[in-house]
Formats: structure tokens, C-alpha cells, sequence
């Protein structure tokens, strides 16, 4: 009996080591997201802004709304968090629903004016986004008010791919292969929009679907 728990334990450990490692990745990632891209936008500086100075507060909206899901996320995927601070849990899972529907009506707005000026491609990948965001977002709810846990599990790790997919398009759009091959934001950006979510989430699909096996 010793030896077989011992050997579990052996079997654990590289697991937890690789999903500490994931992790770490993750949060190194979108730090660096978080720093370079999104801060400065905080300083209302208009050369920051660029273009987008007349959207500012929608943009700000938009930011805001992904940076709080972005930080909540974390936290509500803990089990030993989840455990000892049942209430916590709940407030901020609340609060992470309500950045999302602030992040996708700023998103929403900003599709049909800012990125329309780009093109119809820009626009619709956009508002795509912000489909699939508010979805999963909404699903994840509708799944706990059932008392439907594990699939409100689910859909909760599919509303935080799709809201990591903010840190992805912005290291897609910046990779000298993309900005090879896509010289121009008008098709490298509808492209990516697209890429920074789909993949991800059929991954995730894929992982979620063979975990029930």
C-alpha cells in the first residue's frame, strides 16, 4: 500500500511541475503584456493613442474590462483559493463577468467605428471576439445557477482562453513572420484577430474532450 502511494506521488509530481510551469509562462506573458501594451494607455497621452484618440474612453473601456478578467482569472481557477474563500470567490467571479460586459459593449462599439475605418474584415473579427467572449462569459454563469458545476468549470476555462486572447493577438501582430507575410494591418489584422482565439479554444476543446475519456 506504501509503495503504491509512493508511487502516485511520483506520478503527480512531474504533472504539477509542468502545470507550475505553464503557469508561470502564462503570467510572465501577460505581464508583459500588461506593462508594454496596455498601461500606457492610462496616461491618456494622445501619442500613445494614435487614431484612436477620438475612441479613447471606449478604448479605455475595452482595456479596462480585459485587464480585471485577465487578473480575476487566476484566482477563480484555484481550488485552495476557491476552498477557504467560498464568498471571495464568488464576488470575483462576479466582478469577472462584469469586465467582460463592459470590455465587450466597448469592444462592440469600437468595431463599428474605429475599426470599421480600417475595414469591414477588422470590424467583423471584432465584434467575433467579442461574441465569443461574452458567450463563454455568459455560459459559465448560466451554468452555475443551475448548480451545473463541472460545466461551469468548462466554461469558464473557455471564457479565460478567449480572454487571454488579447495578450495573444498583440504577440501575433508583432512577430516580423506575420508583418513578413501580412505587411499590412488591413489583412494581418483581421487574420490574427481570428487566429488568437479559434486555435486556442480547439485546443482547449480537444483537452477538455479527452479528460472525459
Amino acid at each position: 500500500m506504501m509503495a503504491q502511494t509512493n508511487n502516485l506521488q511520483l506520478l503527480q509530481k512531474p504533472k504539477s511541475i509542468v502545470t507550475l510551469a505553464i503557469v508561470l509562462f502564462l503570467f510572465l506573458f501577460a505581464g508583459r503584456f500588461i506593462v508594454k501594451d496596455a498601461l500606457p494607455y492610462f496616461g491618456l497621452d494622445k501619442e500613445t493613442f494614435g487614431w484612436y484618440w477620438d475612441y479613447k474612453w471606449p478604448l479605455i473601456g475595452h482595456i479596462s474590462g480585459g485587464l480585471i478578467a485577465l487578473a480575476m482569472g487566476p484566482f477563480q481557477f484555484s481550488k485552495t483559493f476557491r476552498n477557504k474563500f467560498i464568498s471571495a470567490h464568488r464576488w470575483m467571479g462576479r466582478i469577472y463577468l462584469t469586465a467582460i460586459l463592459i470590455g465587450t459593449i466597448s469592444a462592440t462599439y469600437l468595431a463599428w467605428t474605429s475599426a470599421l475605418r480600417v475595414n469591414f474584415s477588422w470590424a467583423f473579427g471584432l465584434q467575433g471576439l467579442a461574441f465569443a467572449w461574452i458567450t463563454t462569459a455568459t455560459m459559465a454563469y448560466v451554468s452555475v445557477m443551475r448548480k451545473r458545476i463541472a460545466q461551469h468549470k468548462e466554461w469558464m476555462i473557455r471564457s479565460y482562453v478567449i480572454t487571454f486572447a488579447f495578450v495573444s493577438f498583440r504577440w501575433f501582430n508583432e512577430l516580423t513572420v506575420a508583418k513578413t507575410l501580412m505587411p499590412q494591418f488591413a489583412e494581418r489584422g483581421p487574420t490574427i484577430i481570428w487566429l488568437s482565439w479559434t486555435i486556442p479554444l480547439l485546443i482547449t476543446e480537444i483537452v477538455l474532450s479527452w479528460k472525459k475519456k
